[in-house]
Order: structure tokens, then sequence, then C-alpha cells
């Protein structure tokens, strides 16, 4: 009996995805809940396994293929999986009369052929050395070797002129591609402006110094990092400043009465952010635990939709690339996002004296519509005093 193999209901945020990379080929043996694909959206990349036993006996969907919520995209004749010795004579027998199918993906032949490309010239970046569409994309073909013979190198001189300036074209991911879309339609729709302010690191500094041990054994290796701080932060003036915790829905403002921090999350793939459900009920320790995971599984890919939907407030650190100012986008359906900047160390006015200081410049983009710059500036002093004066936040007051 033949069992369908269908992509995941994906939410109402995503509207397809593209499949990614096949692990099984047609003919392998299966188990329940092997990994058989994996679907790339504009979020996360999503895992589906095999639903029952049994050998892969179609494939629907090529890599590169759009791929619709719930769309059946293979097929596993159930049964018990085959024997390791029958599975191994099976490969080699598809191997022997379709090597090419088995090591290069259908999207990236096609492309091959329209280019003319020798598909034994490119190298494989796939799963087990497989030709990917963007192999073959960003294939170069080597020059031409030179000969003693005038003749010859003259000829290798106009294939490949001196000085010749290359350009390479590669397909956005979907991811990317969706990235630009949304801060796109962010510059369009929503009333963006930027307030700064600077605060002085050195209360902080001077805090995690001096209990950063003694937090690391308590909390069972968990390091005492600057987020922290800035995310419970956070919490307490969105508490004083519910509009900046709002969002717009057409024309109703939604007042929320929790606060869910997105923190920004810089990966190969591009810009995720993860949310802190309820962070306002959550201890610095928690918070630092839960970034550190959070970002792992973005290192490998592991985040799933349910962790990046919702928000209502988010916070990015550009100062962990050496950022000194910028202005963050707002991430929408929310009226507002907190940009960190690096630290340094700057000449200040404190009691009438010149000292040198570590600062911060802060910024906090919000949207106009909503928040008025009154608002906006007295929400990014509220920040500022809180990490100032490090002990307000872990007294709330």
């Amino acid at each position: 009996m033949a069992t369908e193999i269908k992509a995941p209901t994906y939410p109402e945020s995503v509207q397809e995805g593209t499949l990614a990379t096949w692990h099984k080929n047609v003919g392998d043996s299966v188990n329940r809940d092997d990994l058989i694909v994996d679907i790339e959206t504009d979020k996360v990349v999503l895992e589906v396994v095999a639903p029952a036993t049994g050998i892969l006996s179609e494939v629907l969907k090529a890599e590169g293929d759009i791929i619709l919520s719930n769309e059946v995209i293979a097929r596993i004749e159930e049964g018990e999986a085959a024997s390791p010795a029958a599975t191994s004579a099976a490969k080699k027998q598809e191997a022997d009369v379709q090597v090419a199918d088995t090591l290069v993906n259908p999207a990236a032949k096609k492309l091959a052929d329209e280019r003319n490309i020798d598909l034994s010239q490119v190298a494989g970046t796939g799963k087990g050395g497989r030709i990917t569409k963007e192999d073959v994309v960003n294939f170069t073909p080597a020059p031409a070797a030179t000969s003693a013979a005038p003749a010859a190198a003259s000829l290798a001189e106009e294939a490949m002129p001196a000085g010749e300036r290359v350009e390479r074209r590669v397909a956005m991911t979907r991811m990317r591609s969706r990235i630009a879309e949304r801060l796109l339609d962010v510059t369009q729709t929503t009333a963006s402006l930027t307030t700064f302010n600077e605060v002085d690191m050195s209360a902080l500094m001077g805090l995690r110094k001096q209990y950063q041990d003694e937090f690391t054994k308590t909390h069972n290796g968990t390091r005492l990092g600057f987020m922290g701080f800035f995310v419970k932060a956070a919490v307490e003036a969105l508490k004083r400043f519910p509009l900046v915790n709002a969002s717009i829905d057409g024309t109703d403002i939604v007042y929320h009465g929790f606060q869910d921090i997105g923190v920004a999350v810089s990966t190969e793939r591009g810009l995720v952010v993860p949310v802190l459900r309820n962070a306002e009920n959550m201890s610095i320790a928690t918070v630092e635990n839960s970034i550190v995971d959070y970002a792992g599984k973005a290192r490998d890919g592991k985040l799933s939709i349910e962790e990046m939907t919702g928000g209502t407030f988010t916070i990015t650190n550009g100062g962990v690339y050496g950022s000194l100012l910028s202005t963050p986008i707002i991430n929408p359906p929310q009226t507002a996002i907190l940009g960190m900047h690096t630290i340094q160390q700057r000449p200040v006015a404190v009691n009438g004296q010149v000292e040198i200081r570590p600062m911060m410049y802060l910024a906090l983009s919000y949207d106009h519509r909503l928040i008025d710059g009154k608002e906006a500036v007295q929400f990014l002093v509220a920040i500022k005093q809180l990490i100032e004066d490090p002990a307000k936040i872990l007294l709330e007051i």
C-alpha cells in the first residue's frame, strides 16, 4: 500500500516553500521517522520525515521546486524495510544505470544542459557530493592550459583576455528573497522614524565582572551577558509605555498584555528573529539560556516556525559586528525595534569633569503612525536609565 509524503502545514505567515534537499532516492529503504527531505521557507528549513516504513517508490517534486502547504511530494510503498544487502544491491544497480540522476539534482542537470556545462567538472556541495543548481550557477570553467606554441597562447588569450572582469549570477534563497520583500514593504507601509541616545555601560560592566564566575557556577555554565539585562530593561519600559508594545491591525490598535521579545540572530542564510515568550516572567539566567539555545538552533537551521512567529517587540545587536550606529528596521506588525551597538571608550562629562567611559549608542526605530516622538524618546530614556542603574532592573523599580 502506498503512503503519501506531504509537505507540512504552514502557518498563516508562510505561503509556500522551496524543496531544498532530498536525503533519500527512489528505491531507498526508509524507516518511519527517517529524514526524507528539507523544505526551505522564508523563515526556516522544515524537515519532512517518513510517515511509514517501506521503500521510497515515487518522487513527485525536484530540488528547487515550489512546494505548497500539505502538497504531496513523494510516496512510500509500505512494508518491511529492505535488508542491507538488498538495499546495497539496489543502490549499486541504480548507480550503474542512473548515475547522473543520483549525483545531480534535476534543476542542476537542466541548467547544465542549457549552458553546455560538463557536469564532470562541477564540484558538488550537496549531501553526499550531489551537484545542486547553485553549484552549476557558480561554476566557472577553468582557463585553458597555456601551450608553448604561439598559436595556442594566442587562442588562450582570446578565450580569457587579461584583466577580464568576472561576474557571476546567483539565485536568491527563498529566505533572502522574502527578507528583501519584507524590508521593502516596511519602508512603504510604515511611517518609520528613529530616535537615538547613548548609555554609559560602566555600572553594568562592573556588575557583570563582579558576578560572572558566581553566576556561571550557580546557573550550570550559563554566561552572564548584556542581552539578558537589555531584555529585562525592555520589558520594564514596555510596561510603562504600552503603545510601544502594541501593533496596528487595519484601523485598530492591538494592545498586548504580555511582552514577547524577539531577538535578532544572524545566520549564513539570513537574519532570523526567535521570540522569547512571556519575557516578563523570565529571569536573566533564563533569558541568557534561551538566547544561547536559539543561536545554536539558528546556526544549525533547527529553529521551528513557532519559535519565530509573533513577538511584540524586537531587539537587534549590531554591536557584535562592530556597528557604531545604525537605524534598525521595524519587524511588522510590531511598531518598534531597539538597536544596540558596539561599546566604545569615549570622553564624557561626569559631574563637571571629563572621564573616559564605555559608551554605547542606542537606536529606537518606531512607527510614527502609532507612537509619537515624545513617547519614543521617553521609552528610550527609560532603557538608558535602567541599564545605567541595573539594580533597578533586579528590583523592578
